[in-house]
């Protein structure tokens, strides 16, 4: 029928598994020390350690490499309660993940600081700030946060940032190409974030228009 419109595909975002195992990790500079620090296990000059770093630097994937090594449990901050303490560290070793002001609960966290180290057990807890610029009202345990031992994650340099933009389309199993990767290499934020939200823009409009992942897409799609 004249002037009728093709309908156009819908697209799913469905959820993507991203491997989370040591030979997955992409070293470099950025994350040289953090990595160091897993390594090291369990010889730290803490028995709590504190990796810091934005959102999407790769605390989470290093948490994930450690716990197995160490036998540990894992909670979000949000998650956790003082009376689940003992039992979240019932394994001698424990993940706790993504600590930020007002989103956690003070009084959870102090016990685990003390149970942590009453038992000579470990924690590796994961925050996008340092605890210095955290507002926590509890005084002593704002004085123990503060004294934790941390170690940072910095913004990725070139090499990295590459590699992570063809990572992320791996995890989708998404195939692009250098020319893709060169073109959103030098037009993005350089920031983990930004890159995995680049690849899930190419991804879902090249679902929906039913196109290869080029750099003519890129480029309508960044302009």
């Amino acid at each position: 029928m004249a002037g009728r419109v093709p309908p156009r595909q819908l697209a799913f975002e469905l959820p993507h598994m991203e491997s989370l195992t040591r030979d997955n990790f992409l070293p470099g500079p950025a994350n040289a020390a953090a990595l160091g620090l897993i390594d090291a296990w369990p010889e730290w000059p803490n028995r709590i350690m504190m990796l810091v770093g934005p959102e999407g630097c790769g605390k989470s994937h290093l948490a994930a490499i450690w716990a197995d090594e160490a036998g540990a449990r894992s909670t979000s901050a949000h998650a956790l309660a003082a009376s689940a303490v003992p039992a979240a560290l019932a394994t001698g070793a424990l993940v706790v993940e993504d600590l930020k002001p007002g989103d956690f609960d003070e009084l959870a966290v102090f016990h685990l600081l003390n149970l942590v180290r009453e038992e000579g057990a470990y924690a590796l807890i994961t925050a996008r700030m340092l605890p210095s610029a955290m507002d926590v009202e509890l005084r002593d345990l704002r004085s123990r946060l503060r004294a934790l031992p941390s170690v940072s994650l910095l913004p990725p340099d070139d090499q990295l940032f590459r590699a992570l933009i063809v990572k992320y389309s791996a995890d989708r199993q998404l195939a692009i190409d250098e020319s893709v990767v060169g073109y959103l290499a030098t037009r993005i934020e350089r920031s983990y974030a930004a890159a995995r939200r680049a690849v899930q823009l190419l991804d879902r409009e090249a679902l929906r228009q039913g196109r290869p992942v080029t750099r003519a897409l890129a480029v309508e799609l960044l302009r």
